[in-house]
């Protein structure tokens, strides 16, 4: 680590951007040149020599083709806090730092939408006004509900906050306990206690199918479940049954599988609210994202350790 900083503080940088927008935010940091590059396409030659690569936003694609043509990469810097496509595939000596921070206020937005439409009967309202019938009745509200958050990190402490203007509490999880914080191995005496549980975790192996039928069985009736994480983390076919049953409610902005096939049962699954891993794609996302971005590679310029780096699987 120690040498590669040594290495880009006496040096110009070459940084690989996959969008124009990156490329005018980049433009006035010191030490750094940009190279606009198409993903999917060749590399332009004047970036071979890159040291910084930006992924495309939200890529699927395996990264390893492209990294196999950079011999002088030394930073991958993700426009995403996710980093699960592309842990353990980095080569060695390179560094991984997501834009962790950029996406947590729209994705605790999305959050909050949701529930608001699943307590306040938005849907039925809307069926009703499609139908031209008054469906007049009383609904239930987000106020005076226990939320449990798993995932206290950004995403988490955003929620946290949106949640109280509602009069609703908050109590985060996090991988281990600290002030504040319920560890993970608190789950099962915490979950039948809330009437909502979101799922911010990172995707890792360790979190896949976090959300099992076990899980899901320690919820209380009449419980929401919301995955704002990855899909993978949430048991779909246990995840099925609980909602085929009608004892529990969810919402996913995620699934697994992702895209969702049109014939998968999700589609018809009662009590599910289903957006397409949209909860980060809003207005202003990509300025939000660059000005994350460019203070990591503006420090990495300047020598110094970029203070979202992947250590581990997280």
């Amino acid at each position: 680590m120690a040498d590669i900083l040594t290495y880009v503080d006496h040096v110009t940088l070459t940084v690989l951007v996959p969008d124009d927008f990156g490329v005018q935010a980049l433009s006035q940091v010191d030490g750094v040149r940009t190279v606009r590059y198409v993903p999917g396409e060749p590399l332009p030659a004047e970036g071979l020599n890159a040291e910084v690569l930006i992924p495309r936003f939200l890529s699927g694609t395996d990264p390893r083709e492209v990294f196999g043509q950079l011999p002088n990469l030394k930073l991958v810097q993700l426009l995403s806090a996710g980093a699960e496509n592309f842990i353990g595939k980095v080569p060695d000596g390179v560094m991984l730092s997501t834009a962790r921070g950029a996406h947590g206020g729209s994705t605790a937005e999305w959050a909050i939408g949701a529930l608001l439409a699943i307590y306040r009967d938005f849907f039925v309202f809307e069926q009703a006004r499609v139908e031209r019938r008054w469906d007049y009745h009383g609904t239930d509200t987000l106020q005076d509900k226990k939320v449990l958050i798993v995932g206290a990190g950004d995403l988490g402490e955003q929620l946290r906050r949106r949640l109280e203007p509602f009069d609703a509490s908050a109590t985060l999880v996090g991988r281990t306990a600290r002030e504040g914080v319920h560890g993970q191995d608190e789950l099962p005496d915490l979950l039948p206690e809330f009437d909502v549980v979101v799922i911010f975790t990172p995707m890792t192996e360790e979190t896949r199918h976090l959300v099992d039928a076990k899980f899901l069985a320690a919820m209380k009736d009449g419980a929401i479940l919301v995955n704002g994480a990855r899909g993978p983390v949430v048991d779909t076919d246990a995840l099925l049954a609980e909602l085929n049953s009608g004892r529990l409610r969810a919402a996913l902005d995620v699934t697994d599988p992702e895209p969702l096939p049109a014939d998968h049962p999700l589609w018809t699954a009662p009590g599910l609210f289903l957006t397409p891993h949209v909860a980060g794609s809003c207005t202003g996302s990509g300025h939000r994202a660059y000005a994350i971005v460019r203070a990591e590679i503006a420090r990495f310029a300047a020598g110094e350790e970029p203070r979202n780096l992947v250590q581990g699987t997280y």
